[in-house]
């Protein structure tokens, strides 16, 4: 689908609001596409013509080669100043048939330095011409006008002087401005010229891309002279039809979206490669475990100050303020200013990577800023949730498991001997009076009595001496704890990662697509034996 150039610099302004906005670009980069040229030939009539316009012709050339005096012969009065009143032009001035309505100039041109001349010559009714300011004066104004008035003109004729047709500013002017208009050259005041100088500025005009430019020779002065005046006014008077204006209006447009192109292109380079945005994830995982390494090895001594105060209040565990005024009040806690520090050179070090592959850093820093503040309370919470959970269930597994087989054993063992002892006492009671011998004695007494006390005995002092220590569950819980910390923090921190590489990767399409509609027309095909072959780059 092609765009038309307003559209595509309609769709460039909306991207670089939002890009400007999410911190894409910054403000350097959104002045320059918001300040990409919007102005044609035929917005200079405020877009209210329906179908046809007036073809705009200029004189532009520097002070003293005569383009006022081109402009009156050309009308056949005195309607642009020029001689003694006014050897520098501040001036534009307008020479137009009387009916073009010229009150629906766009309202961005200064209408107060606008001189306007009109002419009743149906010859010359499709046409507009304008005499330029002198670009080359010391009024900086002047060369402001110029500029303002440069996009609405369709062909531009270059005015030079045998005397200055080598002017460094006049050259600067037309390599800028080259491509984006039709040019016809003429040098003024021929009288005075010499045909090497012809040749030369011929020569000029080859290396600044025309390759058989139109170059007519003029004299004002004196009128009895022969000059090309009239070959100059005759081509002018057959370019201005419509079909002309058509082909100027589509090479102006294919011109500007080039020159779009080549500013979208740029800011795209600004973005960064996608390859390089992918790579920030791998990157971040390989700072981020060196990071980890030091902060696990800083936070050993405090794990060891907490781990103590946690076993000691295993009982008030359900308390959570107590072990919170604990750790202020004895400025035991894990997350601290060094720790803050590290972390925060970890993001600052990761945030300067990705500045040096060449990547736009504000998303970045916009989306991790949260998370600076975010990973202290990630550490407090899952180091004080394992260290609970460690002295809610402390010890292994195994060890556990141990425990409660001792357990089972303090209260079976026992109930075993009195049972054991009781069937004795049963059976030799029965034995005793059937055989009539002596009835258990004091000895078996004291040796049940014995193995009752140890089966009850021996399970509770292993279950006494084999309690796990509080202190090391919960400096193991802590530890674990850290650990699951640091990888939220690295998860959180890839997350963001994952979501800034979707975002460039859509900005980057964005970009891309713009560049694509910037090529996508039609190709601009002239006739070969028109006059436009020759006035074009």
């Amino acid at each position: 689908m092609a765009y038309d150039y307003s559209e595509l610099v309609q769709q460039t302004q909306h991207w670089t609001q939002q890009a400007q906005a999410a911190g894409w670009i910054n403000s350097d980069t959104a002045h320059t596409l918001n300040e990409v040229d919007t102005q044609s030939p035929y917005a200079l009539f405020g877009n209210r013509l329906a179908n046809a316009r007036p073809l705009i012709v200029a004189f532009m050339g520097g002070t003293g080669v005569g383009k006022s005096a081109l402009l009156n012969r050309l009308a056949g009065k005195a309607v642009a100043k020029s001689g003694i009143e006014r050897p520098t032009s501040r001036e534009v001035t307008l020479f137009y048939h009387h009916s073009v309505a010229l009150p629906s100039l766009a309202e961005s041109l200064p209408m107060a330095k606008i001189n306007l001349a009109n002419h009743d010559d149906d010859r010359k009714k499709n046409i507009i011409w304008i005499d330029m300011p002198d670009f080359d004066s010391t009024e900086l104004s002047n060369k402001q006008q110029v500029l303002s008035w440069l996009p609405h003109i369709d062909i531009l004729i270059y005015v030079v002087s045998p005397e200055r047709y080598r002017d460094e500013k006049a050259w600067r002017l037309l390599l800028a401005e080259g491509g984006r208009h039709a040019w016809l050259f003429v040098l003024n005041q021929w009288d005075r010229g010499q045909p090497a100088q012809l040749a030369d500025f011929n020569q000029q005009l080859h290396k600044a891309g025309f390759v058989e430019p139109m170059i007519f020779k003029t004299v004002c002065t004196d009128e009895n002279l022969v000059d090309d005046f009239a070959e100059l006014e005759s081509l002018i008077i057959s370019l201005a039809n419509q079909h002309t204006i058509e082909q100027l209006e589509q090479r102006g447009s294919q011109v500007r979206k080039q020159a779009l192109k080549q500013i979208l292109q740029t800011t795209l380079l600004t973005l960064g490669s996608p390859q390089q945005a992918q790579q920030l994830k791998a990157q971040w995982q390989t700072q981020w475990q060196v990071t980890s390494e030091q902060l696990q090895q800083g936070f050993a001594w405090s794990c060891q100050q907490l781990a103590q105060h946690y076993a000691s209040h295993a009982s008030d565990l359900i308390a959570p303020p107590a072990l919170a005024n604990y750790t202020s009040e004895n400025h035991t806690t894990l997350w601290d200013e060094w720790a803050e520090s590290r972390f925060n050179d970890a993001i600052d070090e990761f945030i300067s990577t990705a500045d040096q592959a060449g990547l736009p850093v504000l998303p970045l820093k916009k989306q991790l800023a949260g998370l600076r503040e975010k990973a202290e309370k990630i550490v407090h919470t899952q180091s004080q949730l394992f260290a609970r959970l460690a002295l809610a269930t402390p010890g292994s597994a195994l060890h556990r498991g141990f425990l409660k087989v001792m357990r089972l054993c303090e209260i079976t063992l026992p109930l075993a001997a009195m049972s054991w002892a009781i069937y004795q006492v049963f059976i030799g009671y029965y034995h005793s009076n059937m055989a009539a011998v002596p009835y258990l004695g004091v000895d078996f007494a004291v040796h049940s009595s014995l193995l009752i006390a140890l089966t009850w005995l021996i399970p509770f002092f292993i279950l006494k001496k084999a309690q796990p220590s509080l202190q090391k569950s919960a400096l193991n819980g802590l530890n674990k704890g850290i650990t699951t910390a640091f990888s939220l923090i690295e998860s959180d921190v890839s997350a963001v990662i994952d979501n800034i590489n979707q975002q460039h990767a859509a900005q980057c399409q964005q970009l891309t697509e713009l560049i694509k509609h910037c090529d996508s027309a039609e190709p601009l095909v002239i006739d070969d034996n028109s006059p436009l072959i020759r006035m074009l780059v």
